[in-house]
């Protein structure tokens, strides 16, 4: 038997550092998880599950609107923001129940409080300090904030969830998968939302063509957008918030939400007492074994800022209690993860865009097919869905699979097997069609 009090001492009870916890006292490991707010972690308590719970609440907006034309007759319907908020904050407390009985049935210890690595073997937790052999760093990332004044007049992800009342106008600053999906939410809630960001695109990194397309659709649908255009600060009034740009134009707001990214949570976990190294983003910097620098301490999941999703959070963790304590070596595969953006329309993409592919095989054949779904058609909604394969030109190969339309994450997670097989175009054309779907469409493609 170790000398220490635990073999393991996780530091985070988020999607990563639970799996991790779970599977190592699976295989025996005497488990300890430090967590200083709720069991769960960001995407279980403030992010990826609330947000796809108003994803859904909000969308009640177009359906109720479009059920007229498909012969409902849906009088007096009003919206209650404390009723969507209320449920989904019951729901996130159901989920934190859960995650904590899987932590205590599986026999590990719940330190709660703020964690703080003093030496190779130690973290103090509210001022009690627990022994390890293993330390593993799971604290995950948390929202950007900027650095000018009255930056602190805003307000972050982690706070949409709890507003009070519904503002009339919202200001989102940024143009990533946060700040499209929010402002797809309020928008459809009866907000008055504009978006602003640095630069002229919305969802860099993405294929240019669903962006392009969301951008439009949105602009379609109401949305205001305010791009290429420099933040200086945020001035609070009697009457709401005043932002001032470098141009010296003013917008008035309500609300400002802050969509600008997420960082490492290293800040107060004494990495710099123990030596743990950060790499030049600020995260913990490990290799392939997930292992810093220092040889007794591990990371795993965003804190790590390699793939920022829960899912490759929870591959890490799981893979990492195996070879540590299962004797199971295996190494979590980062090609073609699939991942979406629960926009209005959502987006759906796996694999290599066009320019990726081109560069690293020079050759690519592109399919695309642009349609309108048929609910659509039927509602009146001029919304076209846009679905793109990008095609290795020498070994015939899918290597990206993008989309834009209705339900498109539910249909790419399939997608994401064929292409993370390495399936050939001619084995997508081989496969018989499913009618009448929209999926479909991915083996009609000529």
């Amino acid at each position: 038997m170790s000398s220490h009090d635990f073999d393991l001492l996780v530091i985070g009870a988020g999607s990563g550092g639970v799996r991790a916890s779970r599977i190592a006292a699976g295989h025996g490991a005497r488990v300890a998880v430090a967590e200083e707010y709720r069991v769960g972690g960001t995407c279980v308590i403030r992010g990826c599950v609330p947000k796809k719970l108003l994803v859904y609440g909000s969308h009640f907006a177009e359906d109720l609107e479009d059920a007229r034309r498909f012969g409902w007759q849906i009088e007096g319907k009003r919206f209650d923001w404390a009723v969507l908020r209320d449920n989904v904050a019951a729901e996130v407390d159901r989920l934190n129940g859960l995650y904590q009985n899987t932590l205590d049935n599986n026999q590990v210890t719940t330190l709660l409080g703020h964690a703080r690595i003093i030496d190779a073997h130690t973290v103090e937790v509210e001022g009690q300090r627990h022994t390890a052999g293993t330390i593993l760093i799971a604290s995950g990332a948390r929202p950007f904030t900027p650095d000018i004044p009255g930056a602190e007049h805003g307000i972050t992800s982690n706070d949409v969830f709890h507003l009070p009342t519904l503002p009339r106008r919202m200001v989102i600053a940024g143009a990533g998968y946060i700040a499209t999906e929010f402002a797809g939410v309020f928008h459809e809630l009866g907000v008055d939302v504009t978006l602003i960001n640095r630069s002229e695109t919305i969802l860099r990194g993405w294929e240019p063509a669903l962006s392009d397309r969301l951008l439009q659709i949105s602009m379609a649908k109401g949305l205001n957008f305010k791009l290429n255009c420099r933040l200086e600060r945020v001035e609070k009034t009697e009457a709401g918030l005043v932002l001032h740009f470098a141009d010296g134009k003013t917008m008035e707001t309500d609300v400002v939400l802050w969509a600008l990214g997420r960082v490492p949570n290293v800040e107060g976990l004494g990495l710099e007492d123990v030596g743990v190294a950060l790499n030049e983003k600020g995260a913990i910097a490990v290799d392939a074994d997930n292992r810093t620098n220092v040889p007794t301490v591990f990371a795993v999941g965003d804190v790590t800022d390699r793939v920022q999703l829960t899912p490759v959070a929870i591959r890490e963790g799981h893979s990492f209690a195996d070879r540590q304590f299962g004797e199971k070596n295996w190494h979590v595969d980062y090609n073609a993860i699939p991942s979406a953006v629960f926009s209005n329309p959502p987006l759906g993409s796996v694999g290599m865009t066009e320019a990726q592919a081109r560069n690293a095989y020079g050759q690519v054949k592109i399919y695309t097919s642009d349609f309108r779904p048929m609910k659509n058609v039927l509602a009146g909604r001029n919304e076209r869905a846009l679905y793109k394969l990008v095609v290795d030109a020498a070994s015939d190969r899918v290597v990206g699979a993008h989309m834009i339309g209705p339900d498109a994450p539910e249909i790419l997670q399939a997608v994401a097997i064929a292409v993370k097989a390495g399936l050939t175009k001619a084995q997508f054309d081989e496969t018989m069609a499913l009618h009448p779907t929209m999926s479909e469409e991915l083996v009609l493609m000529r």
